[in-house]
């Protein structure tokens, strides 16, 4: 049936997706193709615009290409991406004036240090609902203006443009017709009120941002223009547009009150719908756009956790202990839980609810007799120890979920799931589809071009795979806690005193 396809476009931290989904949601083809990580410098992560943009085009083709469909079979395209990273480019000719800035990048602490010192603290939070943190995207476009030769000029010519991955790869994507952004990845600027839904005056003054700079913000299932011809061989609408973690919980089904997801890709993030609320957490989470649907908008609460897939990639790449992510779960399984070593991963500083941007990754507890497998397992059981300060904060906060949901590329890891459940004493859903992030896109997508009615219909298609059930102990849960709590004070009080002696 003609115009009976959805082209959903996953722009994530370490690869691109493209899926094309048919009427029902079921995937007919993707393709995958990882892209360079750029570390110029201790705490710096950069991305090259231009591999973001070929790796985007090449999977889009290679997928349209297996599922056998043209642009007249598309019914509309959703994009969802790695939040926060920043990108300026030049309106003229849509050049990027330096590398994407990813989110996990810590060059600023400094500068967020020097703000918090001003007191700035209160006035952000309370109007984005973000912690003052370099890992937002306002200190990162004001360190392209200032330090990228000429680029204050241009911006205050008009010439330059801001956006994070989404709005980049939109402007690309219509020709350079569109720039504009929608309003989760708004919300994670930290320079946009997320009450009053506006970009906001005085933040832009606090951080020296242009408002010329700036793309229009629409809901994250909307008219965001057509495809230019060249681009996927004709001219399809762009309907949906959401930050990646946003669109997860749209995959996840979680359109209700409460509703709890903890997704596991480069880092993880827990985010927990709080309908009409903002609700302000008293534990350092965030409070963020969960959705904006016809004008509506529904509130998130949200830890991230800035290292989980990332920690295996260091186990394989760095360590070169591991041969691939996988051979993780079989290591646990011969390993069992490791209750004597503590893996810290900060490898760019601590998240929520710690937000130490300072702290640095260490491995506590190694005696003679320590080895590969148990620095593997330990690795493995950070990820669910972060995730319970994530949980245990929410629970704080009145948001204390009864199971939660998880997807993405670490939950094919069951021996993992299942310690996850066990630490968190909450039982751990795994749906059918565990790429609800790019789900979640399409989703959007469809909603705006037709093909779905409404979010519950949308929320109809969830399906589960598996439930991991918690069984261990509240004597052992409490003495593994015990153990990573005193882990991560260590980390945290051993690397501040070497910046005071």
């Amino acid at each position: 049936m003609a115009k009976a396809f959805i082209l959903a476009i996953d722009q994530g931290t370490s690869s691109s997706r493209t899926v094309i989904y048919d009427r029902d949601a079921a995937p007919v083809a993707s393709a995958r193709q990882e892209f360079t990580q750029i570390y110029p410098q201790p705490g710096w992560v950069e991305h090259d615009p231009e591999e973001i943009w070929t790796s985007v085009q090449n999977v889009t083709r290679q997928a349209m290409q297996d599922a056998g469909v043209t642009a007249a079979d598309i019914a509309g395209v959703g994009i969802t991406n790695q939040r926060e990273t920043t990108l300026v480019w030049d309106r003229r000719n849509g050049r990027c004036i330096y590398n994407a800035i990813v989110w996990q990048d810590r060059r600023t602490a400094a500068l967020t240090d020097a703000l918090q010192r001003d007191g700035a603290e209160r006035q952000v939070s309370d109007k984005t609902g973000l912690r003052l943190d370099p890992y937002f995207s306002a200190t990162k476009v004001a360190w392209i203006l200032n330090n990228v030769e000429g680029a204050r000029a241009l911006a205050d010519d008009g010439r330059l443009a801001f956006g994070t991955v989404d709005c980049f790869l939109l402007w690309r994507l219509t020709g350079g017709e569109v720039h504009a952004t929608d309003a989760t990845n708004a919300s994670r600027t930290m320079l946009f009120n997320i009450h009053t839904q506006s970009w906001d005056d005085d933040l832009l003054r606090l951080f020296n941002v242009s408002a010329s700079l700036l793309p229009e913000v629409r809901d994250s299932a909307a008219d965001f223009g057509m495809t230019d011809v060249e681009t996927i061989g004709g001219a399809v609408p762009v309907c949906g547009i959401a930050g990646d973690q946003q669109a997860a919980l749209i995959g996840q089904a979680g359109f209700d009150y409460g509703t709890t997801k903890s997704t596991y890709g480069t880092g993880c993030f827990a985010l927990a719908n709080t309908g009409a609320t903002a609700l302000q957490s008293h534990n350092q989470l965030l409070t963020t756009v969960a959705s904006r649907i016809d004008g509506v908008v529904t509130y998130g609460l949200e830890g991230s956790v800035f290292v989980a897939g990332s920690a295996l990639q260091w186990l394989r790449d760095e360590l070169q202990i591991i041969d691939s992510a996988p051979q993780t779960e079989e290591i646990a399984q011969r390993s069992g839980v490791v209750d004597d070593v503590y893996v810290v991963p900060a490898f760019a500083g601590l998240g929520a609810p710690y937000w130490d941007p300072h702290a640095r990754g260490a491995i506590v507890g190694l005696t003679r007799g320590s080895g590969r497998d148990q620095i593997v397992t330990a690795t493995l059981q950070a990820v669910a120890f972060q995730t319970r300060d994530l949980i245990d904060a929410m629970a704080d906060d009145g948001i204390a979920p009864s199971v939660i949901r998880v997807d993405g590329g670490m939950v094919s890891n069951a021996w993992f799931l299942q310690f996850l459940a066990d630490i968190l004493d909450i039982p751990v859903e795994r749906p059918v589809n565990v790429e609800s992030t790019v789900l979640g896109a399409a989703y959007l997508a469809a909603l705006q071009c037709g093909l779905l009615d409404d979010v519950q219909q949308a929320a109809a298609l969830w399906q589960r795979d598996a439930v991991f059930e918690p069984s261990m102990s509240g004597e052992q849960r409490g003495a593994l806690l015990s153990g990573w709590d005193e882990a991560v004070s260590r980390v945290r009080g051993a690397y501040h005193e070497t910046l005071t002696k």
